[in-house]
């Protein structure tokens, strides 16, 4: 049996080598238990550079040349898209383990018997990861002493469902929406963008970012602006990211879907040590999602004694399989975010974490928390 992985740059990438490594520690771990059925497994690994051309090649490399039986990864959304007529084609299961446009399900739900091969493992698609962010607001503005905010989301695809859930419920909280921007994207110069949010007197920012995440973070951090500063920061996911930033990461918080010091199940910890053991550093949130997926179709192909495409979707669909991230269950296909993962407490439910002196501590959910927020000391 073979499972094809589709990652951005894995040699020197990140979030990439996550999504590779993950799902070479679950193979490996297979393999060690006597494969699936009885069958070893075997993993191809293949770089999309983060391009939907790179993607498509590399997605029809691994399906029509390779024949392999699921493919699992995709970190951007623009590649996700640009093959999912291709797994109509083929027929083959897909796991997605990073990209989070909701368009993906839409097709999925408006057309269930040509796209019914894909499902997205992790992490929650775009819409309930800000629909995650207003939770938090909603849970812990008060212990954060959060009155007001300033929305910050940078101009890019897999912000647009974030911005509208944002721009829908964040009001309702009790918080002031105290200024709200989509800045352009490629921004490297946020000085403007700050003043803004000082003169709008609001207690932080709340930011939706990857691309741009760094030279924000850092500039708040080296400028000490009098504002707090969190949401979902990509980069600041990385276990790596206080060195990569000589700590200006430090205060900052955002979303993700499990740290290595997190016990979000009994498989948490022990999967992130294991990984340090392996590959020499902690995984980003790809890494989880990935190896969670490979053991989720492990487990259905088991079950349901076959690993034709329409068996596993089905098996998957009735599927409740405890990995890493949550209990992993799908959204069914008259659902909106048909084969999505359930976004749920006590299922999928991102934590929020606080850069605190080098170590990524988890300050939401409350039974998770490793310790208690911090404010910058100069605001």
């Amino acid at each position: 049996m073979s499972v094809g992985v589709l990652a951005p740059e894995p040699s020197d990438n990140p979030i990439g080598a996550s999504i590779a490594n993950g799902a070479q520690l679950a193979v490996d771990e297979l393999n060690a238990d006597g494969g699936i059925g009885g069958a070893d497994v075997e993993i191809s690994v293949k770089d999309t550079k983060e391009d939907p051309a790179t993607g498509r090649s590399r997605y029809q490399e691994l399906t029509v040349n390779e024949g392999v039986d699921v493919t699992t990864g995709v970190f951007t959304s623009e590649v996700l898209l640009n093959i999912m007529d291709d797994i109509a084609q083929q027929q083959t299961l897909h796991m997605t383990a990073g990209a989070a446009t909701p368009e993906a399900s839409a097709r999925v739900a408006e057309n269930y018997e040509q796209y019914k091969y894909h499902f997205r493992t992790g992490p929650t698609n775009a819409r309930h990861l800000g629909q995650n962010m207003v939770d938090f607001v909603e849970a812990k503005s008060g212990d954060l002493g959060w009155e007001s905010v300033a929305v910050l989301v940078e101009d890019y695809a897999w912000t647009e469902p974030v911005s509208a859930v944002l721009d829908e419920k964040l009001g309702d909280t009790g918080v002031e929406v105290a200024m709200s921007q989509r800045y352009a994207s490629g921004t490297e110069n946020f000085g403007p963008v700050y003043d803004e949010v000082e003169n709008s007197g609001a207690d932080a920012a709340f930011v939706a970012m990857a691309h741009t995440g760094t030279p924000a973070v850092v500039q708040w951090a080296s400028q000490q602006r009098p504002f707090e500063f969190g949401g979902i920061h990509v980069p600041m996911q990385l276990p790596s990211y206080y060195e990569a930033t000589d700590g200006a990461v430090n205060y900052g918080v955002t979303q993700n879907s499990a740290t290595p010091q997190s016990e979000v199940t009994d498989k948490t910890v022990p999967f992130a040590e294991n990984y340090n053991e392996e590959f020499g550093s902690y995984p980003v949130y790809t890494g989880y999602i990935a190896y969670d997926a490979v053991h989720q179709f492990a487990s259905v192909a088991e079950e349901v004694g076959s690993v034709a495409s329409d068996d596993l979707v089905s098996g998957l669909e009735e599927s409740s399989y405890t990995g890493t991230a949550g209990t992993i269950e799908y959204y069914g296909p008259d659902d909106q975010f048909a084969h999505d993962v359930v976004y749920e407490e006590g299922k999928v439910w991102p934590i929020f974490m606080q850069w605190q002196d080098g170590n990524q501590e988890v300050i939401y959910p409350d039974d998770l928390a490793t310790a208690d927020y911090q404010t910058p000391p100069w605001v």
